[in-house]
């Protein structure tokens, strides 16, 4: 092979898996990294390291001149990008061909063809690939025609990217010029590139892709399907192979218009060719990805192959081997991307540092993750932690084995929608294989994920008596007398918490093994024993029924973790500080985040609904809308300013007591 030492242009999960499978062909390997990044996971991987200064990707990982320079730096011979950041710039893999390095990756020209959503639809219309109706938007007077062209609902798409940037849907004309000034911008943001396209909206499609290789040599195959159809806001979060909605003759049919595409422009390496499936079984061209895809695990896990290691060898100059070019299926995968996310709060990305990062792998579960135990999750990246793939001979057992792994993860420190994840592949529809893209519009995540009160009422009396224990343990004298023991038994002691937002009131006495407890008025059991109890494992019998709990006492923040399932709960300050109180008619920062744009000011009058502040954090954009009628009191950022979660962004005053941004 003529690549011995390769240069990771990517960071996250995908630089930790590629450079595993580079390790374990013989080859060295070169990470890059920004100054977040500096502990993170794949620095550590890589064999060597380069420093890229900075913080803003445009300032790191999509600087091509940086890192070709640190290939030659490092003496290596060969870049993979990844996906995301330069893993689909035909410049920058042009400027690696022309420095002497290998691009691992399609052709520059290939990248090219299809870099323009738009241009690629007319080159896969011309090869006989179905397409949808649509077209390039130019400008304002030409809105109506193409809403006329294409028909409502549509979908307004950035030509140059992809993973819901810049993608807006309309359902009515009146809709359509605000939601083109809004994805215009949000992909001139994302991508450099302003340039958008709409086209006819297929309502609640599947969303099934199908996996391509080619070499060299003129060979190209397809590698079956995955569908993709679980999303939120245009985003994949749950991805599986074979998908339950493609038979036999349906999955030739898909086959052969994904190699037709891949044949029209030449295509060398791993891709993706998206479709959408509507609900007649008719499939339409939605993108080809000249890249590897996130969710590329489910096809290496029911094929048995390495796609990274069929990119290098492609790469190389080698031909697909007889493995790829008769490949087959066997069993069913599901892949899980486990973000860092707030689901109640609209997917609101979340930030902070992960004091316990611990997803159990074992008999067909792979885990792929970016972020460890002290990791800290930035503002600047995309808000994915890690991807658990569940393996299984069925659909059914590899649901329940990804299912039975989410709930037994510990991840501590972030908000995350290992909650959302869980009850989805627990869900009656999902298990049923009745899923397309609209299966959270129908499944609200926010019902999905409430808890049980039974659940809460345990964990709660868990949480409190592993926190009197830690405080027993920590003081200083009468460690052996019960906390907050008192000559008046009839008063029990209380705690305080929240989950999800909610209150919760604990009530409790503890008479030697026995205790006795309300929680929310409701009494805990009729016979409840306690068998032991430390700070971190709560022993307890509920009416003959005996759990443990495992506890994480951290701040305020308490996990609790029982079978099979797990709560996070925020205990309430006794005495709350008045400097805390935040001012009424203010509209918070819901995470930390760059202004984008300020479009009112101290003295403007507004209305309910009306868009105040843009935000943007992990590459997606958050409006702040006015939560009522009233006056900009005060504007308290600008554009281009970094701000943290809750800060104050502006003041409203409506005559109400308090308005939040929502």
């Amino acid at each position: 092979m003529p690549i011995r030492r390769l240069l990771i242009a990517n960071r996250g999960e995908i630089g930790v898996r590629i450079a595993r499978t580079a390790h374990a062909l013989g080859l060295s390997t070169v990470a890059v990294y920004s100054g977040p990044d500096a502990d993170a996971p794949h620095v550590h991987a890589a064999d060597q390291a380069v420093r890229l200064p900075g913080a803003a990707p445009a300032d790191t990982y999509l600087r091509g001149d940086l890192i070709i320079a640190a290939a030659h730096r490092t003496g290596a011979d060969a870049i993979h990008p990844g996906y995301g950041f330069l893993s689909e710039n035909a410049g920058f893999a042009a400027d690696a061909a022309a420095a002497g390095l290998i691009f691992v990756g399609p052709s520059p020209d290939a990248i090219a063809a299809m870099g323009s959503k738009l241009r690629a639809k007319e080159l896969m219309a011309a090869s006989g690939v179905p397409v949808l109706p649509g077209g390039e938007i130019t400008g304002p007077d030409g809105l109506a025609a193409i809403g006329a062209q294409a028909g409502f609902p549509l979908l307004i798409k950035a030509s140059a990217g992809g993973g819901g940037r810049g993608m807006r849907l309309v359902t009515e004309p009146a809709e359509l010029a605000e939601a083109v000034t809004t994805a215009i911008r949000e992909a001139a943001a994302a991508f450099g590139d302003g340039t958008v396209f709409a086209e006819r909206f297929v309502t609640d499609p599947r969303h099934v892709e199908v996996q391509i290789v080619g070499d060299q040599h003129g060979n190209v195959v397809h590698l079956f399907e995955r569908e993709c159809s679980i999303q939120r806001r245009y985003q994949k979060i749950v991805e599986e192979s074979p998908s339950p909605a493609v038979n036999d003759q349906l999955r030739a049919d898909l086959g052969e218009a994904a190699v037709r595409a891949a044949r029209a422009i030449g295509y060398t390496g791993a891709g993706t060719v998206e479709f959408v499936l509507s609900q007649d079984g008719q499939f339409y061209f939605l993108e080809v990805n000249t890249r590897l895809q996130v969710e590329h695990p489910v096809t290496e896990m029911v094929t048995g192959l390495d796609l990274v290691e069929i990119q290098l060898r492609v790469a190389a100059g080698e031909a697909l081997p007889p493995e790829v070019l008769g490949a087959t299926m066997t069993g069913h995968a599901i892949e899980a991307r486990l973000y860092a996310e707030d689901v109640a709060a609209g997917f609101a990305p979340a930030t902070g540092a992960l004091h316990s990062f611990e997803v159990p792998a074992g008999d067909g579960i792979r885990v792929d993750a970016g972020y460890a135990t002290g990791s800290v999750v930035s503002p600047h990246y995309d808000a994915m932690l890690a991807k658990v793939i569940g393996y299984g001979r069925s659909r059914a057992e590899a649901a329940q084995r990804l299912e039975r792994t989410l709930r037994g993860a510990r991840v501590h420190g972030v908000t995350t929608n290992l909650g959302l994840l869980a009850a989805i592949l627990a869900e009656p529809q999902f298990l049923a294989g009745r899923t397309d893209t609209g299966y959270l519009t129908r499944h609200d995540p926010a019902v999905l994920v409430a808890p049980d009160p039974a659940v809460i009422a345990e964990h709660a009396l868990a949480a409190t008596l592993a926190r009197q224990a830690a405080n027993r343990a920590a003081a200083p004298v009468l460690r052996t007398l019960p906390s907050g023991w008192r000559n008046v038994r009839s008063i029990r002691h209380t705690a305080e918490y929240t989950v999800a937002g909610q209150p919760v009131t604990v009530r409790y006495r503890v008479d030697g093994p026995e205790v006795v407890a309300r929680v929310d008025g409701e009494t805990l059991g009729e016979h409840v024993l306690l068998h032991g109890c430390t700070p971190g494992l709560v022993d307890l019998e509920t009416d003959g029924v005996r759990r443990r709990y495992q506890v994480e006492l951290a701040g305020p923040e308490v996990y609790v973790h029982g079978p099979g399932t797990f709560t996070t709960l925020t205990e309430v300050t006794r005495l709350a500080d008045p400097a805390e109180a935040v001012q009424a008619g203010s509209l918070l920062a819901p995470m930390p985040a760059m202004v984008i744009a300020v479009t009112a000011a101290a003295g403007d009058g507004v209305t309910a609904g009306q868009p105040l502040i843009v935000l943007e954090a992990m590459k997606m954009q958050h409006t702040v809308f006015a939560p009522a009628d009233g006056v900009v009191a005060e504007v308290r950022v600008k554009e281009g300013e970094q701000v943290a979660a809750g800060q104050v962004l502006a003041v409203i005053e409506t005559g109400t007591e308090s308005a939040d941004a929502r």
